[in-house]
């Protein structure tokens, strides 16, 4: 399965979430990413939309965390940029062609549609195990503890 882009932007702006004290503007998001604004305000939407990010109004507005970030995981944002529904749709090929197999004969999944079901359940599982702070907690185990401080102090000096 292929994820679009806009699942990494969207797990790379809620990590970011983590470090910052006041909303993140969504300008300032696109710049940090060197990612179009328009493009990413699609993806800050759809966070919105599944209640992991609000916005904030006003001077100081920007995007926040609506919950603690252990509290949001990798498949949270997944769905909320993909959207919930499985990877895998089985079409019921065996049911066509000229060695079709009658459809009162498909009274249960196919092999294919079983091998397909349970990837879908463990990968779901996998990235349910994962939370957004740890995700955080791995960008400063990567590019130590200052990492995401420093994002910090780049949006506190141009906000």
């Amino acid at each position: 399965m292929k994820m679009s882009g806009g699942v990494e932007w969207a797990l790379h702006c809620c990590v970011v979430l983590t470090s910052l004290d006041e909303p993140a503007p969504a300008a300032r998001l696109a710049q940090l990413h060197d990612v179009s604004p328009s493009y990413l305000a699609k993806q800050l939407q759809s966070l919105s939309r599944a209640g992991l990010i609000r916005s904030v109004q006003g001077k100081a507005g920007g995007y926040v965390l609506t919950r603690p970030p252990s509290e949001i995981t990798v498949l949270d944002v997944v769905e909320a940029i993909e959207g919930p529904g499985p990877a895998f749709i089985c079409t019921e090929i065996r049911q066509r062609g000229p060695m079709a197999t009658p459809p009162e004969a498909c009274t249960a999944p196919c092999a294919i549609s079983r091998a397909m079901a349970n990837a879908e359940v463990q990968w779901r599982a996998a990235l349910r195990a994962v939370s957004i702070a740890d995700l955080a907690d791995d960008v400063r185990g990567d590019y130590g503890p200052g990492a995401l401080a420093g994002i910090g102090a780049w949006f506190r000096d141009d906000s």
